[in-house]
């Protein structure tokens, strides 16, 4: 199967020159969301916690887009502008898996787009 990129109806546009989503073979690779309102393409407010449940949301709407669930997440990538960070972050994230939670790195990275404070990517599977 080539690869394919999905028309996702409930996400924030692209802050550059790439997809949102990619698939191919049935691995499904979503791009790093920040915490943009994909209804009004605000930003949230410089909290940690209300971006990290604002990033969880929006890739559990993208992945609902293509029929899947945040259970298909195999891994996951979190960024963080602060490694800090790291404790709130991990609870707001605990909250969106169940007792199977995918494989994860975070990270803390120089600075993310737009003065972000989280970032995540997901790859998923069918």
């Amino acid at each position: 199967m080539p690869k394919t990129v999905p028309a996702i109806p409930s996400a924030p546009g692209a802050m550059g020159p790439y997809s949102v989503v990619t698939e191919a073979r049935g691995l499904v690779f979503v791009s790093g969301q920040v915490a943009i309102d994909p209804l009004t393409q605000e930003r949230s407010p410089d909290d940690v916690e209300v971006q990290a449940e604002r990033v969880m949301s929006n890739i559990a709407s993208i992945l609902g887009d293509l029929g899947l669930a945040l259970s298909d997440v195999v891994k996951t990538t979190i960024f963080l502008a602060d490694i800090g960070d790291f404790p709130k972050v991990n609870a707001v994230y605990a909250g969106f898996f169940d007792n199977e939670p995918p494989a994860r790195s975070t990270v803390q990275a120089g600075a993310l787009p737009g003065g972000f404070l989280v970032e995540v990517e997901v790859l998923a599977a069918r």
